[in-house]
């Protein structure tokens, strides 16, 4: 058992450092991330910027990761740190996303197995299906009924009942402090919020903790865009 447990650990340390690799050279918009502590690779910090022109523009919301020895074969659990408001993010920060969930048949769900995690799914993915959800809430199962009911009422009055707004709103401007605590610029425009590809220099700190592992021809060079397609967003909730 602990040689099978050996194999599941090596394996996953080095899934996991080379999508770091990956994200570091090709960012996800609108995120930034980092390790809690260098010496644990089962743990991400994940900051994210409110994408501009939707109701968290502004917004600095922490999460962190938390991934599985047998990742990516079982799925990371994602909490938000930040206090949010939103019908499919509960009380204690944890999300409540179909690609989160593990793959297994559970009719009363609603949810089929081919909409949950399965080891193609990455951080990336991960990432993407999260912006998506807050900009798209699915309020068919909600983690927040209290927010639910909310958005539901914006929505179908057509943005006249500004209730679920103005509680987002509130939140967002309660993290421009604690931006400003981390020395973090906040992007507020759509240039700044979309970022290039590109390459850390040689010198980085963040570049050391992968070094000792593998090789730079073990990841493949890819081609990355400002701002990512919606057809890619994954935005599977429950």
């Amino acid at each position: 058992m602990a040689q099978h447990d050996h194999s599941h650990v090596a394996s996953s340390q080095k899934a996991l450092m080379l999508e770091m690799k990956s994200l570091q050279e090709q960012p996800v918009e609108g995120f930034k991330i980092t390790l809690v502590d260098e010496a644990d690779m089962y743990n991400w910090e994940v900051a994210i910027f409110g994408p501009p022109n939707t109701h968290y523009e502004g917004g600095y919301f922490k999460a962190r990761i938390k991934f599985p020895i047998d990742y990516p074969y079982s799925p990371p659990a994602f909490r938000f740190l930040t206090k949010m408001w939103h019908p499919n993010i509960y009380e204690n920060g944890d999300v409540c996303i179909s690609i989160l969930h593990p793959p297994v048949d559970d009719p009363q769900s609603g949810e089929l197995p081919s909409e949950r995690w399965n080891p193609t799914q990455n951080v990336r993915t991960i990432l993407l299906s999260v912006i998506s959800l807050l900009n798209e809430p699915n309020t068919f199962s909600p983690a927040n009924v209290d927010a639910s009911v909310m958005y539901r009422k914006w929505r179908d009055s057509k943005g006249k009942d500004r209730e679920y707004v103005e509680i987002i709103r509130k939140q967002v401007l309660a993290t421009k402090a604690e931006a400003e605590r981390d020395g973090v610029k906040v992007p507020t425009t759509l240039a700044e919020y979309c970022v290039r590809t590109r390459a850390p220099a040689p010198d980085e700190g963040s570049d050391l903790f992968y070094d000792y592992y593998y090789d730079d021809e073990d990841v493949e060079d890819e081609d990355g865009d400002c701002c990512y397609d919606e057809d890619d967003s994954g935005n599977e909730e429950s």
